[in-house]
């Protein structure tokens, strides 16, 4: 039975170790923040963080993730980035339908991780192929420079 840590605890999922990741967060542990969309890693939809690093999840199979640490939109209050981007996106009225949303957040993360003022050509980059229907990507680049911000003033 594979093991995979997510969220800063180990788990054993019962499933195939060429199950992808979104599976076994979404149907063994119940963990249905992360959302599918595509299936081919086209979307973002899926996004979850392994070892910090933005990942798709419908393409990761549970085999390549077993020694990696993955952490779902879940815990993401666990850090001062997360609530930061939490806030900015509340604060933007990001969301519409809501249903990339759990995507767009872990990258707007994980870019805030790597990056604390982001031109906006590294907005652009790290948020290629996250794809929003909605069309809400001028507020997701207004929220993600607010948290940029706010990160900046307590830094």
């Amino acid at each position: 039975m594979p093991s995979m840590n997510v969220n800063g605890k180990t788990v054993h999922v019962d499933a195939d170790p060429s199950t992808p990741v979104l599976w076994a967060l979404r149907d063994n542990l119940q963990l249905t923040g992360t959302k599918f969309g595509c299936g081919a890693a086209l979307c973002g939809a899926c996004t979850v963080h392994i070892d910090g690093q933005p990942t798709r999840s419908c393409v990761t199979p549970i085999s390549a993730v077993e020694k990696q640490k993955i952490t779902t939109i879940e815990a993401m209050t666990d850090d001062k980035v997360g609530r930061a981007v939490q806030a900015a996106w509340v604060k933007h009225d990001v969301a519409q339908c809501g249903y990339c949303q759990s995507g767009q957040i872990m990258s707007a993360i994980g870019l805030l991780k790597s990056k604390r003022r982001p031109s906006d050509a590294d907005i652009d980059a790290a948020m290629a192929g996250n794809v929003c229907r909605c069309g809400t990507y001028a507020r997701i680049r207004a929220a993600i420079k607010d948290a940029a911000l706010s990160l900046a003033s307590v830094a």
